[in-house]
């Protein structure tokens, strides 16, 4: 029914992922692949398009008022998906989710506090927690069977009086790993047995692959509900990251009244209209697009996973349970890290991630983004082969 083979031309159409290539890395974006940031290259669902063209067509395009179809959207969205049941009460609007988790840090959290995060983890957590001059405090993942875990005996034994705040992803970004229902509530149980508010940003919930499950961490821990904010969007799912729209969810009546003094202080109480309208259609309208969506993602994965194993004999892609964000360890090559990542910009003219941003235990690792169009990912693959050929000789 959807045709994701569709090669959309995004260059010259104010596309971060094409238009901030040439800026960002050094690659032509005539001549280059862009394999980093995290949006897709697929059309959106009809039913956005068409949402958005009735509001064009309309032609008045005032403030957005009442949020409530919006926040009910959301909400039967999650309970058709992953089976948890939200209160529209519980739901304050936010322009995306990085800046609602700056906003978190404002609401409960001082400056010099510290912050968990478990790296290698998405880089716009460390961004966003040091431009509020909060301090990050790593709690490494370790890898196990192919996967990543958290290892909460060492996290013990870094918290100081100043650690106040974890920030959790589920499904993890960039290791693809969709945590277990007893990993969840045992990082639960320590927050609680620490005194830490728990912050879960689920934005990938909705894309998981087959033989893997997205558990809510509400749904795993609903004893911490009250020092819990979960984090969703519609942006990530539905490729809609323009309309910078997200929520942040809690049932602590507490923390929802300092975060949405935040938000008022921050001028942030009225929202983009066309993003509020595209969002609330996704959940509407999107459900069979998402269904033809993951099954292309997954294969597209394989594909990955598959060539680029053999490209550069040495490499290992973590498998990935969701996401569309491939993590390609190339420390088996013999590689250095920045002959790896030569070779991929310079020889392949491909913008991949470099791990490095992702913190600690992203060194010689790259993630890709391959949620594009069949055609752009071959293309891709092949000059990866080409950009590794010596070390098939």
């Amino acid at each position: 029914m959807f045709d994701f083979d569709r090669v959309i031309e995004r260059r010259g159409t104010h596309a971060s992922k094409w238009d901030n290539m040439t800026k960002l890395s050094g690659i032509d974006a005539k001549d280059g692949i862009a394999m980093w940031v995290a949006d897709m290259d697929f059309a959106a669902p009809p039913g956005v398009t068409e949402a958005l063209k009735v509001e064009i067509e309309r032609g008045t395009h005032g403030y957005y008022a009442d949020t409530g179809t919006w926040a009910e959207a959301l909400c039967d969205w999650y309970v058709r998906r992953h089976d948890v049941t939200f209160d529209p009460a519980w739901v304050s609007p936010t322009p995306g989710i990085v800046s609602g988790l700056g906003l978190i840090l404002q609401a409960v959290t001082e400056p010099g506090d510290e912050v968990v995060v478990f790296p290698p983890a998405y880089h716009a957590f460390r961004k966003i927690i040091l431009a509020n001059g909060r301090v990050i405090l790593d709690a490494e993942l370790v890898q196990s069977n192919g996967r990543y875990a958290m290892d909460l005996e060492a996290l013990k034994s870094q918290l100081t009086p100043k650690s106040k705040i974890v920030f959790f992803c589920s499904p993890h970004n960039p290791g693809g790993t969709a945590w277990s229902p007893e990993e969840i509530r045992e990082l639960a149980q320590f927050c609680q047995e620490h005194d830490l508010i728990l912050v879960s940003d689920e934005i990938h919930c909705d894309l998981v692959y087959s033989g893997a499950k997205h558990t809510p961490t509400i749904t795993a821990a609903p004893d911490v509900a009250d020092r819990l904010i979960t984090c969703v969007a519609a942006t990530k799912t539905f490729n809609i990251a323009g309309a910078h729209i997200g929520a942040c969810v809690t049932s602590n009546p507490e923390l929802k009244a300092k975060l949405d003094g935040r938000i008022a202080a921050s001028g942030l109480g009225s929202y983009n209209g066309f993003g509020m309208v595209a969002t609330e259609a996704s959940w509407r309208t999107g459900e069979a697009w998402l269904d033809e969506l993951l099954p292309y993602l997954e294969g597209n994965r394989d594909m990955l996973d598959r060539r680029i194993e053999a490209a550069a004999p040495g490499a290992k892609s973590m498998r990935m349970d969701g996401t569309y964000l491939g993590w390609v360890d190339f420390t088996g090559t013999g590689l250095t890290p920045e002959d790896v990542a030569a070779r991929v910009k310079d020889r392949a003219k491909i913008f991949a991630s470099p791990g490095q941003q992702f913190g600690p235990g992203g060194s010689n690792w790259l993630r890709f983004n391959f949620a594009t169009p069949r055609p752009i990912l071959q293309e891709a693959l092949t000059r990866l082969e080409d950009a590794f050929s010596d070390l098939r000789a």
